[in-house]
């Protein structure tokens, strides 16, 4: 009866054509284009609770891969290109309601500590780890790529001189750093543009290996790492010239939105610039649920009119908006790669469920990114009305990255 049930769920799939073995051996073959031999082929190795599949698919699906209840041959992108293609034979039985309502009590409830423990839950799996398959520079966000034949250290480098282009820095000024990972964005600020800078992480791996690199380069004095969360900034009466923040806004949550606002205003000088780099969707819809409970805890993907929405609120004025969608897929593709190249170490430490399960994260968000709608965008705006900003947007081109 299972497999009669699976099989009329994978008769109306479009794509294809993909292989379906069941757990007695049979092999189906299902999709378009059947006359041709399928590039990929799904395993199921023991019948599974369709109850639990149907009413959410993501999360189950997930964990059945990380437990190898079901597994696959050919190319995992392409696997995961089906699915996408196919999210709507799922999506209607899932309990989207009760979800939303455990992801919004959860939101409201949890306190800046809890939100604390969630973020290192991810970001302190250790340097070593993260260091087998970044590149040297530990960029763990979305790169640029001017060429698809770009290095990924050099696409890294390449976004981090386009943030701060995009920030009009200016000798002596003070940038902060909001979620400044392992630090390469405000050592370059500082070498390269005569700013004093101030990094601020909740990862204790990332505030020490920051350190690590600000003594190697001689920037003692001139840059700064703390760990700690913006809003305690607020309390010591700081202000800055200019405030970025890449790919730290997903861990803001969607309850604490305004909240971030009224911190940035806070901190942020009148006629002074903000860049705010995070992922978006479409439209406002609660988190991927395998996501939020093994690799984001707490998470929360904004759309980009919920945050163009709170800025007339704190007086900040949108400047320019860029997405940045295929960037993030060729990056998290780099990524998938370089992870590929290093899974025995990371086996041998972390086990094989732990392999499988990052291997869906990387491997599904470069196809969420090229495929789903799933987006990142560079979102620019100002303190108050500013007068002084160039007519045209030719700065980002220039050569030099020099101190203006």
């Amino acid at each position: 009866m299972q497999k009669q049930l699976l099989g009329s769920i994978f008769s109306r799939m479009k794509g294809g054509p993909f292989a379906v073995t069941f757990w007695d051996g049979q092999t189906v073959v299902y999709g378009q284009n059947r006359e041709h031999e399928p590039a990929i082929r799904m395993i199921i190795n023991e019948k599974l609770n369709l109850k639990e599949m149907l009413c959410d698919p993501e999360l189950k699906f997930g964990e059945a891969y990380m437990d190898k209840k079901i597994d696959f041959e050919g190319d995992l992108k392409d696997i995961f290109n089906l699915l996408i293609q196919n999210q709507d034979l799922f999506e209607g039985n899932k309990n989207i309601e009760g979800f939303l309502q455990r992801f919004m009590k959860s939101q409201k409830e949890t306190t800046c500590q809890k939100q604390a423990e969630k973020v290192q839950y991810h970001y302190d799996l250790g340097n070593d780890f993260y260091k087998l398959w970044l590149d040297d520079t530990m960029s763990y966000s979305c790169a640029y790529f001017k060429t698809p034949e770009d290095s990924l250290e050099k696409a890294q480098l390449q976004k981090i001189d386009h943030t701060l282009r995009k920030l009009q820095l200016k000798e002596g000024e003070r940038l902060l750093d909001i979620g400044s990972g392992w630090g390469w964005l405000i050592i370059k600020a500082a070498k390269e543009y005569g700013v004093k800078t101030l990094g601020i992480t909740l990862s204790k791996e990332q505030e020490e290996e920051t350190k690590r690199r600000i003594e190697k380069e001689g920037l003692a004095g001139k840059v700064e790492v703390r760990q700690a969360d913006y809003r305690d900034l607020t309390a010591e009466g700081l202000t800055f010239d200019k405030i970025v923040s890449v790919g730290m806004f997903e861990h803001v949550g969607k309850e604490y939105i305004p909240e971030y606002f009224t911190c940035i205003n806070k901190l942020l000088k009148p006629g002074g610039l903000s860049l705010l780099h995070s992922i978006t969707r479409p439209t406002e819809v609660p988190p991927n649920e395998w996501l939020e409970r093994y690799i984001f805890p707490w998470g929360y993907i904004p759309s980009v009119r919920e945050i163009v929405w709170e800025l007339p609120d704190h007086c900040f004025h949108l400047i320019d908006v860029e997405s940045l969608r295929l960037h993030y897929a060729m990056t998290t593709g780099q990524w998938a790669e370089n992870f590929e190249k290093v899974v025995d170490r990371v086996e041998e430490k972390y086990g094989e469920r732990f392999v499988r399960m990052w291997r869906l994260f990387l491997v599904g968000s470069s196809s969420s990114f090229r495929h789903s709608g799933l987006d990142i965008h560079q979102l620019l705006f100002s303190k108050g009305l500013n007068n002084e900003l160039p007519l045209t947007r030719d700065y980002l081109n220039e050569t030099s990255n020099t101190a203006q």
